[in-house]
């Protein structure tokens, strides 16, 4: 039985239950792209003029290298080998948390009367073909139809994606809303229209491609309730499955098993900054809109928005029912979808590192280090793993060079490490799993390829929203 929903002002219902909203809104598409840089603009990756210490930090670096390039190369050498042993050592502690940190079972809570209304936000880009596999995932939802308030947020001209909406069965009161032209054209500026039309006292974001397990929202709400009354948001584990067996897409799937499996509930568990995931993220709305939405000028305005959060004081815990994602199957998407990651991270420590001693202050020391040892370490990263795997391969040919016992144990250190941690993340350990981790040393060069396209991409276009299409499969919560 199909159903139908009312609409901001005259309701105009669709045969399949998804209303259409009423003339776009510009005031609100305005503030959808301006509300955050305009109040905090030192918070925002909008382009501003004028030096910061970041840029000065910089322009001494690069005025030591002409002057003194052997001692800066030295000094850079050895802060790198610091920076990467210390690396390895917070990934080992956040590990040794992840495991004792006791996992939580999906549970549904006891029905209040009523439960809260919860606003799910979706915003939607060429995603015709995504449509069938959205509407039964959030039908399957198990929520009360009339608590929910679903928006899916396509933007001005994506007829098909409009079409396709048409043709297909969708939960109590969901409404379409068209994202009035406008720059930049970004998820979050699209997140931040589609906040303006929210009942919700909760706001969850999923995209196109998402299975969300149908307990997960009562989870949240179980877990906003048994947590502080400051804890902003929580994240549900993103899971990637393979609907094939693919190289690409299962190291792909293999990191998010780490990030979300591993390093994201031992930083909730030290109530260290996180960086969010692009979806899953379960808000307090009031939080949420004091924090100033999301930045509609960062490409990964998830990450940028869990850095506000801890900036602000405002804690972000896990929840345990995951939303199964399909990985990438094809490189030039792995690529496309990892340079714009890399892009927004680059955004990101621009901002956060505009005022580097009043980041230090609001966060405290602990929290100042384990934020750049998360997001600093990611950058970093990227940018070594290509030229250390060029170094290595040319040692191994050339009979003048050679890594030296401290490069070669260093290596192995490196490599052991994160070999356990891959082996020590969710999911089933055997031959596939093992084959993944002997290939990490091919797989991690690649980030420098997306690193070098981030680069390029941060000075040709930065606020260029790399789209990820998306080759669908059957999914299905075990």
């Amino acid at each position: 039985m199909m159903v139908e929903g009312p609409i901001n002002g005259a309701p105009k219902i669709g045969a399949t239950g998804c209303a259409q909203s009423a003339a776009p809104e510009t005031a609100f598409a305005r503030a959808a792209e301006t509300a955050l840089a305009d109040a905090t603009p030192l918070w925002s990756a909008r382009p501003m003029s004028g030096p910061h210490k970041a840029r000065k930090a910089f322009a001494m670096l690069g005025l030591a290298g002409v002057i003194a390039p052997e001692l800066s190369a030295w000094v850079l050498g050895w802060s790198g080998v610091f920076v990467f042993a210390a690396l390895l050592v917070f990934r080992l502690g956040v590990l040794v948390l992840a495991r004792r940190t006791p996992k939580a079972e999906p549970q549904a809570i006891e029905a209040e009367t009523p439960l809260p209304i919860y606003t799910v936000l979706i915003a939607l880009k060429d995603e015709a073909a995504s449509m069938p596999q959205l509407a039964a995932a959030l039908r399957a939802l198990d929520y009360p139809a009339d608590r929910l308030d679903v928006k899916l947020l396509i933007e001005t001209g994506d007829k098909a994606t409009a079409e396709a909406i048409a043709r297909e069965v969708w939960p109590l009161n969901t409404e379409l809303h068209t994202v009035p032209p406008g720059a930049p054209r970004t998820k979050p500026r699209a997140l931040n229209y589609g906040l303006k039309f929210a009942r919700g006292t909760f706001v969850v974001v999923y995209d196109a491609e998402d299975v969300p397990h149908p307990q997960q929202l009562k989870a949240a709400l179980a877990a906003f309730a048994g947590g502080p009354p400051q804890l902003a948001c929580v994240q549900a584990p993103l899971v990637g499955r393979a609907s094939s067996p693919n190289w690409i897409g299962s190291h792909w799937a293999l990191e998010y098993a780490i990030q979300f499996g591993l390093i994201l509930p031992g930083l909730a568990h030290l109530k260290a900054p996180i960086m969010l995931g692009g979806t899953s993220n379960h808000f307090r709305r009031r939080a949420l809109e004091d924090a100033g939405g999301w930045d509609a000028w960062n490409v990964t305005e998830d990450a940028d928005l869990g850095l506000r959060f801890a900036r602000l004081g405002l804690p972000v815990g896990m929840i345990a029912p995951p939303t199964l994602e399909a990985p990438p199957e094809k490189f030039s998407v792995w690529l496309a979808q990892r340079s714009r990651w890399l892009k927004g991270f680059l955004q990101t420590w621009g901002v956060v590192m505009r005022e580097p001693m009043e980041l230090r202050h609001e966060l405290g020391l602990a929290k100042f280090i384990a934020l750049h040892l998360s997001l600093s370490g990611a950058i970093l990263s990227a940018m070594v793993h290509g030229l250390w795997a060029f170094w290595v391969l040319y040692c191994w040919l050339s009979p003048n060079a050679t890594l030296g016992v401290f490069g070669l144990s260093f290596t192995a250190l490196a490599y052991g490490v994160n070999a356990a941690i891959a082996w020590a993340a969710p999911g089933p350990k055997n031959w596939r799993r093992a084959a993944l981790i002997l290939t990490l040393p091919i797989y991690w060069p690649l980030q420098t390829l997306a690193m070098v396209r981030a680069l390029y991409g941060l000075f040709r276009a930065p606020q260029f929203w790399a789209k990820t299409p998306h080759e669908l499969r059957e999914k299905k919560h075990g």
